[in-house]
């Protein structure tokens, strides 16, 4: 089974909304659009950020600092195609969202 943390209860997050979760010192920005859940690394790249303090528009949230578009299911950055944030898949058990975290790269 893949590394996973128990993230938010599904009640505590209403459709349109994010929040910031912390995992071992990682933030992730965790969203809900219309029941479907969303994870993307929380900083965005340009001045660090938290996305899950931005503005949800769809599958969208705006950085609340400089408004730069992220899509909540893939990380891609519509505002600068060049500078995505890693998405991660969720699973929602008994009435938790968990994140699904990639398995830890091999050192070089």
């Amino acid at each position: 089974m893949r590394p996973a943390f128990n993230a938010a209860l599904v009640a505590s997050l209403p459709p349109g909304t994010g929040r910031t979760v912390e995992f071992h010192g990682k933030r992730y920005a965790l969203f809900n659009r219309n029941g479907s859940f969303h994870a993307i690394d929380d900083a965005c790249p340009h001045r660090g950020a938290s996305l899950a303090e931005g503005w949800c528009d769809g599958d969208n949230v705006l950085c609340p600092l400089h408004g730069w578009a992220f899509d909540i299911i893939t990380g891609a950055c519509s505002t600068r195609p060049d500078r995505p944030v890693r998405s991660y898949p969720t699973e929602v058990r008994d009435g938790c969202v968990w994140i699904l975290i990639p398995p830890a790269l091999p050192a070089p």
